[in-house]
């Protein structure tokens, strides 16, 4: 699987603190560094904290988000997949409203091409996350497929949930149930068959 970001206290604490100011400054060091001083920190623990710089700030907070995630869900066993996977999209995309911004520029730096083995980490982690929390203990090749078709399914619901203007929760997990949808008719076929 993907390696995941150094964790510690300090970083999650440092980026939440940076998250308020990603939304005028992006995804910056200026940012970081207007973060630290909110949290009574010297500039230079930016240097310490985020030694691979800003971009990796964005890589950070997709692992500190899903970690989130995953806490508020707590256990899902009472739901079906299709529900687990449905409530978990649905927590991270509640969890990030107060920082659609933040989330824009992030996706932003995650596009720039020598970003990309980032953007494909960060994606992966967060398909094996939602997966992992709604149950799933496969080890062979439907674990590899269920992570691609729900990393297809999120990034397309976040691309939605991103548009200007901003089309709402509602109508962003309506989009997501027709994705669902879409492919339980499209595994159905496949049974099928």
């Amino acid at each position: 699987m993907t390696g995941k970001p150094e964790r510690s206290e300090a970083r999650d604490a440092a980026l939440r603190a940076t998250l308020p100011h990603v939304a005028q400054r992006g995804w910056t060091l200026a940012a970081l560094r207007a973060g630290l001083a909110d949290l009574g920190e010297p500039p230079e623990a930016a240097d310490w904290l985020f030694p691979k710089g800003p971009s990796s700030l964005v890589e950070a907070w997709c692992d500190l988000a899903d970690r989130d995630m995953v806490e508020e869900a707590g256990d899902l066993g009472a739901l079906r997949i299709p529900a687990r996977i449905r409530r978990l999209i649905e927590i991270r995309l509640r969890q990030a409203e107060p920082w659609r911004e933040a989330k824009r520029r992030g996706v932003a730096v995650l596009s720039l091409p020598w970003n990309a083995g980032m953007a494909a980490r960060c994606a992966a982690r967060t398909a094996d996350a939602m997966w992992t929390a709604a149950g799933d203990t496969s080890d062979d090749i439907s674990r590899h497929t269920r992570r691609l078709t729900l990393g297809a399914i999120h990034t397309a619901t976040l691309a939605f949930w991103l548009r200007e203007p901003a089309p709402g929760l509602e109508a962003t997990l309506a989009f997501l149930d027709r994705r669902l949808e879409g492919l339980a008719k499209l595994q159905k076929r496949k049974r099928a068959a």
